[in-house]
């Protein structure tokens, strides 16, 4: 078995998803005009759905500090850096990914992200971080050619989010033949079978066995 992430990471993880999911639960309720009807979630905790949202969102905004806070701002670096990092042999994955989706027969990448994981990565802190930030201003605003704009930008923002949201689940969830066996990753102490691994990340658990940092500089090796 292979670990993939720890207790913190899979923590954080799991508060983020949950926090995440009752965002668009709650948002898609107002945007379909629900806003006097009650959604069963709202009923279980007995608070308006504005006052649920407002407030959760409030709570993901804080949440975006602790990265900083419990893994310090060196993790934060080494993912922005990874996430950031795409070769050449990158564009091989990407065209032999929809059929690696049922065959498992993905290209070979280097670093701890696949090219698929690091663009994800990327457009998860970008929608994220337009919803919080349209979400603050529409908040403290209650009106204006700046509220307009908020609102604009956040219901574009949540349109971006829904399908990014639902291909990390299916993905992540290994219910394509490809992923089989992922979902150990951050959960099942964060352990996965070593040939899962190395089928989804061979340069990493290479970098692991040979004792080099799996973010570190090693990661640019191209394939033997």
């Amino acid at each position: 078995m292979v670990r993939r992430y720890g207790r913190g990471a899979r923590w954080f993880h799991a508060v983020v998803y949950v926090t995440v999911l009752v965002l668009l639960g709650t948002g898609l309720w107002l945007l379909a005009g629900l806003e006097g009807v009650p959604s069963p979630l709202a009923r279980l905790v007995r608070a308006p759905d504005t006052v649920l949202h407002t407030w959760v969102g409030w709570a993901y905004a804080a949440l975006a500090l602790v990265p900083l806070i419990v893994f310090g701002p060196r993790t934060v670096r080494r993912f922005f850096a990874e996430s950031l990092r795409f070769r050449r042999a990158d564009l091989g994955w990407l065209r032999a990914w929809p059929g690696a989706l049922l065959s498992g027969r993905f290209g070979w990448h280097a670093g701890r992200f696949d090219p698929g994981q690091r663009l994800l990565n990327l457009g998860f802190v970008v929608c994220l971080l337009a919803l919080a930030v349209s979400g603050a201003v529409m908040a403290g605003l209650h009106g204006g050619p700046a509220f307009a704009v908020a609102v604009l930008v956040h219901k574009w923002a949540t349109y971006a989010l829904i399908p990014m949201v639902a291909g990390h689940v299916l993905v992540a969830a290994g219910l394509l033949p490809g992923y089989r066996g992922v979902w150990r990753s951050m959960h099942v102490g964060g352990r996965l079978p070593r040939p899962v691994a190395e089928r989804l990340w061979p340069a990493w658990v290479r970098d692991r066995s040979s004792g080099d940092p799996p973010e570190g500089p090693e990661s640019n090796a191209k394939s033997p």
